[in-house]
């Protein structure tokens, strides 16, 4: 009777300590899953610049500021813009959260004329991993 009750008693233990052990697997999996997902968030104080009227051959420069607003460090991979005329500078090196930082664009007029509305697609980790930054206005011709 008694070798019964210790092996009862010893099966009850394992099976509840095999019972925390998966919830501790669970819990350890999705704080992993969690912790994989991008908290950097980058906020613009304008998305768009309106350059208004420029002649033929101007060039137009451009800091899009934005900020950190998330609690991981902000890192932006690459800015591409819809032509060669619109080149975009962007910082290379991690931004902290809290901090700030801008994307300068220029737009070379050169041979444009009529409204323009360059595009500059921004990839980075941040919660929405693109963003898309506008530059428009128009360019009056040399001829006019």
């Amino acid at each position: 009777m008694k070798k019964f009750l210790i092996i009862a008693i010893a099966a009850i233990a394992v099976s509840v300590s095999s019972c925390n052990s998966n919830k501790s697997k669970v819990t350890s999996a999705d704080s992993i899953v969690s912790d994989s997902v991008s908290k950097a968030t980058m906020v613009f104080e304008s998305s768009v610049y309106n350059f208004g009227k420029i002649t033929e051959g101007d060039k137009v420069a451009y800091d899009f500021k934005f900020k950190n607003t998330g609690t991981d460090p902000l890192i932006i991979s690459n800015a591409t813009a819809s032509c060669g005329c619109t080149v975009p500078d962007y910082p290379h090196e991690p931004i902290a959260p809290g901090a700030s930082a801008a994307i300068k664009v220029v737009f070379d007029s050169t041979g444009k004329s009529g409204m323009q509305n360059k595009q500059v697609m921004i990839t980075s980790n941040a919660v929405n991993a693109s963003t898309e930054l506008f530059l428009k206005g128009e360019v009056q011709s040399l001829n006019k």
